[in-house]
């Protein structure tokens, strides 16, 4: 693992931000907000850490996977009240505070798309 700066993934990474913030502004239904929101935060992790680390797509693709099930297993417990920033509706809304078993299915989509889209571009690339 190396340090670098990426641009495709710094522009991917902002794309993807004000996508997650129009979602969460301006859409109310029970699948979009929801389900490819979770989808799309798994990917704007990936994309973040892409655009600062040289590191192997599918080892980091695993890794944001595995802190979206953590944060996840820390919502049952309701780790925003026990950290007592439950007043603090920004905090609140980033961290999240509501478990849910389909957001499980939610990261892991966006983990396989992560992939298949990195697969894509190596074949394409030669990398």
């Amino acid at each position: 693992m190396s340090f670098h700066f990426n641009k495709k993934y710094l522009l991917l990474t902002t794309l993807i931000f004000a996508l997650e913030v129009c979602i969460a502004l301006f859409i109310k239904d029970t699948l979009i907000r929801p389900f490819v929101g979770d989808v799309l935060v798994v990917i704007l992790i990936y994309c973040f850490f892409r655009t600062f680390l040289n590191v192997s797509y599918w080892k980091l693709a695993f890794g944001v996977l595995l802190f979206a099930f953590a944060i996840e297993i820390l919502q049952y417990f309701d780790y925003v009240r026990l950290l007592q920033l439950e007043n603090n509706r920004v905090i609140s809304v980033i961290l999240g505070r509501t478990f849910e078993w389909l957001d499980f299915a939610a990261y892991l989509t966006g983990f396989l798309i992560i992939l298949a889209a990195e697969k894509i571009v190596q074949s394409r690339t030669g990398d």
